[in-house]
């Protein structure tokens, strides 16, 4: 079930978990690698506050970016502030997003995002709260996909298989959590089904791209090559 009034407040303590630990780090560390290909912990920390903005575009009906090499470009010009200027506009923009769905919200209507993808307006706090906490853990300072809330890990797998499911490039896969809860996706692709099996955590990890899968147990084939996200 979508509640988009439970996942704004969701997002507004996942803000603060992540600030509160970025507030740990010097204008140095803000310049050393994220766990990101290619983006500093800078980079990371001027998307955040700049898909919060996308996202107040999308619910007041405005286009997501202007352009997807606006939107890098965005990123370019801020990633190397100092650090008391990017927690500062992380803040106010996360605050202009907590503004934008506290308002008189049509959760009902369906919203154009980035390439066409279109969604309803409901799950845009939920997308907010995926961006906030996998690119905390991406910031690499001690925050891991086992620190996530149990709820949210579960939903993103929720999420993120449904987005596979039917792929062509995503043989049939059966995704299989330790405590028995059980996905399906893929199936666009020859071969399979494949069954993927492990911790939460882990799954998570391989669905969004942030772990190899190498500790997985995979049965009836390899590991699926999942496309980027």
């Amino acid at each position: 079930m979508i509640e988009p009034v439970r996942d704004l407040t969701a997002v507004r303590e996942a803000t603060d978990r992540l600030l509160h630990a970025a507030s740990g780090m010097d204008n140095a560390a803000v310049a050393e690698p994220s766990r990101l290909p290619g983006w500093s912990r800078g980079h990371v920390l001027a998307h955040v506050a700049r898909n919060a903005d996308a996202l107040v575009n999308v619910l007041q009906g405005r286009p997501m970016y202007v352009t997807g090499e606006a939107r890098d470009a965005d990123i370019e010009r801020d990633a190397p502030r100092p650090l008391s200027v990017q927690l500062d506009d992380v803040r106010e923009s996360a605050g202009r997003f907590q503004a934008a769905g506290a308002g008189d919200a049509d959760w009902s209507r369906t919203v154009e995002l980035r390439n066409g993808v279109k969604d309803a307006a409901a799950r845009i706090p939920f997308r907010r709260l995926v961006e906030v906490e996998l690119h905390h853990v991406d910031l690499g300072v001690g925050y891991e996909l086992e620190d996530l809330p149990a709820d949210f890990v579960e939903r993103e797998i929720d999420f993120l298989t449904e987005r596979y499911t039917g792929h062509k490039d995503v043989p049939a896969t059966t995704v299989v959590a330790d405590d028995g809860r059980a996905w399906t996706t893929g199936g666009g692709a020859d071969g399979g089904p494949v069954t993927v099996k492990g911790p939460a955590p882990d799954l998570l990890g391989w669905l969004a791209g942030r772990r190899d899968g190498s500790v997985l147990e995979v049965s009836d084939g390899p590991l699926p090559v999942l496309p980027p996200l």
